[in-house]
């Protein structure tokens, strides 16, 4: 089950993401990306911005990333996924040209919020709040005084609620010569 009932409860729990996930994570993703940003970016936007979006594995294998599943009835259904970079990379997956995957010094340099995926069902539920509240705890206990990220047009509204300041908005230009913006935001963690 995918789509939830409105009437009935769920309950949230996370998890930190395993190499097993990843599959169900890019099906997350994709479905993300193909439904969430609609009312937000044209169709060849979206294609634009699919090129800096995707599974980053270094996440995963750091231990920062996050799954968010909903325990409804008797099934649990991944309805979240995102993290947190202790790396230089601000945004993409793995296939993201111009990747930083140096380690960053948290007396020095921010920590990233990475990746954050809700399932088109489950939006409006919390759960970019939830992954919010993980990554930058996390990053706080790993001594990080300032986090970053780089977001979507669609993902803006969240981040400003949050307290993230924008500090660049980059258009890059996609393959099919769509404009993909990504804004740069920062939070202290203080």
């Amino acid at each position: 089950m995918t789509e939830p009932q409105d009437l009935l409860p769920f309950t949230l729990r996370h998890r930190i993401a395993k190499k097993a996930d990843t599959e169900a994570i890019k099906r997350l993703m994709r479905a993300s990306i193909s439904e969430n940003m609609k009312s937000f970016l044209s169709a060849s936007e979206i294609e634009a911005a699919k090129e800096t979006m995707g599974v980053d594995k270094t996440l995963i294998e750091d231990g920062t990333y996050f799954m968010i599943e909903a325990q409804q009835e008797d099934e649990t259904v991944l309805v979240g996924c995102g993290g947190w970079g202790k790396r230089k990379t601000l945004y993409g997956g793995d296939h993201t040209l111009g990747r930083d995957d140096s380690l960053s010094d948290p007396s020095i340099d921010a920590a990233r919020i990475r990746a954050m995926y809700t399932h088109p069902n489950w939006t409006r539920r919390g759960i970019g709040t939830l992954l919010l509240d993980l990554g930058e705890n996390a990053a706080r206990q790993a001594g990080f005084k300032t986090i970053e990220l780089g977001s979507t047009v669609p993902g803006e509204p969240l981040y400003v609620a949050r307290g993230y300041v924008e500090v660049e908005r980059k258009v890059e230009k996609g393959a099919n010569g769509a404009d993909n913006v990504v804004i740069k935001m920062v939070k202290p963690l203080t």
